[in-house]
């Protein structure tokens, strides 16, 4: 066995992982489109996008979704029984707020007209992936979504997730993924995509 292959095999992320996560995670989504809307300041952007990540991760994914991780990526899935659990309560809420600063209404916009329109039947819900761009090429996000999709085939059930980075949808097409709708976000904000992928049996993957 390689190391790279030992190096990207997927973790169950706990809660002594979320500084690492939150860094990486940082360094992920620096190019985002959504994620530079929502921290515009190129001098604090990294910083800021760590503690979203962190805050995100301690008080919502890791308690009520699945949440995987390699040396350089990390991924939080919500499985059906747990979307309900997985909303932010009025702390993290207002915690987000304080980070967000004046985007904070934006966000807070751009999460409900994303909520909108998101499936009604049973999913696992991909709220996040990401993996270090000084990574990139070495599998680790690839590993990532494939550990969560067999938990989703498994379960017969299918994926869901947005996108508001456009070079990033023959990715998730790549995994079966197909785009299901545009959402221009409110107040000027980047386009998402919407993204669905049925649920394959074990031959099929």
């Amino acid at each position: 066995m390689t190391r790279m292959s030992i190096t990207n095999t997927p973790k169950t992320a706990t809660i002594d992982d979320a500084s690492l996560i939150g860094r990486t995670l940082a360094r992920a989504f620096d190019d985002d489109p959504m994620m530079r809307w929502f921290f515009p300041d190129d001098a604090t952007r990294e910083a800021g996008l760590g503690r979203y990540f962190t805050t995100i991760f301690t008080r919502q994914y890791v308690h009520h979704g699945v949440c995987e991780h390699t040396k350089a990526a990390a991924a939080f899935w919500v499985p059906p029984g747990a979307q309900d659990k997985a909303v932010p309560d009025a702390e993290t809420i207002q915690e987000l707020a304080e980070i967000l600063g004046d985007r904070a209404q934006l966000f807070q916009q751009a999460v409900a007209a994303a909520a909108g329109h998101g499936p009604q039947e049973p999913h696992w819900y991909l709220a996040v992936v990401g993996a270090d761009p000084a990574a990139q090429g070495q599998g680790h996000g690839a590993a990532l979504l494939r550990s969560g999709l067999a938990k989703a085939d498994t379960a017969g059930l299918p994926a869901y997730l947005e996108s508001s980075k456009p070079s990033n949808l023959p990715f998730y097409e790549h995994f079966g993924f197909t785009v299901l709708g545009e959402v221009q976000l409110p107040g000027g904000g980047p386009t998402l995509w919407s993204m669905r992928r049925e649920p394959r049996r074990p031959a099929d993957a």
